[in-house]
């Protein structure tokens, strides 16, 4: 008996090494690889210097464009939060995700691929003094956002089903780290985009594409749960009465009312970072992707560290320490006066990008009761996506008031999102240190 539990306990304890090259989670980190290529290919420079280069010939019409990225964005986002709730609800009835996520992932890509098809189209017409195919670019990019941001929800809830309580944040850094590395690869189309950005849509489908495939094959989905089947109505049915039931899960509801601040800030500054390097600092185009790799370089170290830190540290002091990060580079940026200011709040914004991933994945499976799990995630997705309406329409509202004044409109934008950040921190001050 006593060498059976010794076996047993070494069975427990994998080392670190044999714990991240396992065929499932490699798989799944591989789509964390892929999903970042056009997380960062698409939505963060490729797609904005498409708008900057079709719309932006003065400092007013580069306010302009920043307007048209920030709304395209929320209109994504918009969507995800009506279908969101339901997502997490469909995955608590079924027990299924990878069923979701494939199909999401190849309509977001397929929607990539048109935005290439459609960029390089020079149609005549034109709709309110703009070029057709830029309204069809603009079209698919809104419809690719919202597919792959679905198929995150889907995505984020398969951590639970890899390994133990004790080895998810480790995994969690792991996958946000390969995840930038694949931001590296991502860069590798930048030569094709000289030509025109909209070169780099179809080779970034591809690469989204041939990056999930392993996730396709290699992650085995878990054992069906018949709890009956989940309708769009009676969906939204047990998310209000998950709100009902606030008060026995007052932590969870109180971190996505952080996340919700914090989120607003990030996924804004991800959208508008490119163009408010060039029109503000004055980066060319191959000096941002510089800076990009940097950044993606401290994103990679940043959120490997950090699954080691939310171990030791636990989860909500974790996400309080990439908060703070996160709110003194936005202090820097709104404030860069020269390149090299905004070279370190690249780097520091680097950091908290990847780090908030691991740790907030880590903390909503902390605070969550299992069988509630699926809807959580989904609920997290609805409180991440109400703030990426909110965080672009602020952002582009205010380049669109202030377009006259240049580019002071950008930096008065950029400084919203730190209001947002620290109301965020507050909130996350307010919280105890528990798990379900």
């Amino acid at each position: 008996m006593e060498i059976k539990l010794k076996d047993e306990a070494k069975a427990d304890k994998r080392s670190t090494i044999s714990l991240f090259f396992t065929l499932p989670i490699i798989s799944w980190a591989l789509y964390d690889f892929a999903n970042t290529i056009f997380s960062s290919n698409i939505n963060t420079i490729f797609f904005p210097f498409y708008m900057k280069e079709q719309i932006g010939s003065n400092e007013v019409l580069n306010q302009l464009a920043s307007t048209f990225i920030s709304y395209a964005n929320a209109a994504a986002s918009f969507f995800l939060v009506i279908f969101s709730p339901l997502f997490g609800v469909i995955m608590d009835k079924s027990g299924l995700k990878k069923r979701y996520l494939i199909p999401f992932t190849l309509l977001a890509v397929s929607c990539t691929f048109l935005m290439g098809v459609f960029g390089k189209w020079e149609l005549s017409t034109q709709y309110g003094g703009l070029p057709a195919s830029l309204i069809l670019v603009v079209v698919f990019f809104v419809a690719a956002k919202f597919f792959y941001n679905s198929g995150l929800v889907f995505y984020d809830a398969m951590l639970s089903d890899l390994a133990k309580k004790g080895e998810l944040p480790l995994i969690s850094g792991f996958g946000v780290a390969v995840g930038y590395i694949g931001t590296l690869v991502g860069l590798t189309v930048y030569p094709l985009a000289k030509g025109g950005s909209e070169n780099a849509f179809i080779p970034s489908a591809l690469l989204f594409l041939i990056f999930s495939l392993p996730l396709f094959f290699f992650v085995k989905e878990q054992k069906r749960t018949e709890n009956g089947k989940a309708s769009f109505f009676s969906g939204y049915k047990e998310v209000i009465q998950t709100f009902r039931e606030v008060k026995s899960y007052k932590n969870i509801f109180t971190f996505m009312i952080a996340y919700f601040f914090l989120n607003d800030a990030i996924s804004t500054t991800i959208a508008m970072m490119a163009v408010y390097a060039g029109t503000v600092i004055g980066f060319s185009s191959g000096s941002f992707i510089l800076l990009y790799l940097v950044s993606t370089v401290s994103s990679i170290v940043g959120s490997f560290i950090f699954g080691y830190i939310t171990k030791a540290a636990g989860a909500r002091k974790s996400i309080i320490y990439v908060a703070l990060l996160l709110l003194i580079a936005l202090l820097i940026a709104v404030f860069a006066l020269s390149s090299l200011w905004f070279w370190i709040a690249g780097s520091l914004f680097g950091i908290s990008l990847g780090s908030m991933w691991v740790a907030s994945r880590t903390y909503i499976i902390e605070l969550t009761p299992e069988h509630k799990r699926g809807q959580f995630f989904g609920l997290f997705a609805f409180s991440g996506k109400v703030s990426s309406i909110v965080g672009p329409v602020l952002y582009g509202s205010i380049t669109l008031l202030f377009a006259s004044y240049g580019t002071l409109a950008s930096r008065l934008a950029l400084g919203s999102l730190m209001l947002l950040t620290f109301v965020g921190l507050l909130i996350l001050f307010r919280l105890k240190d528990e798990s379900v």
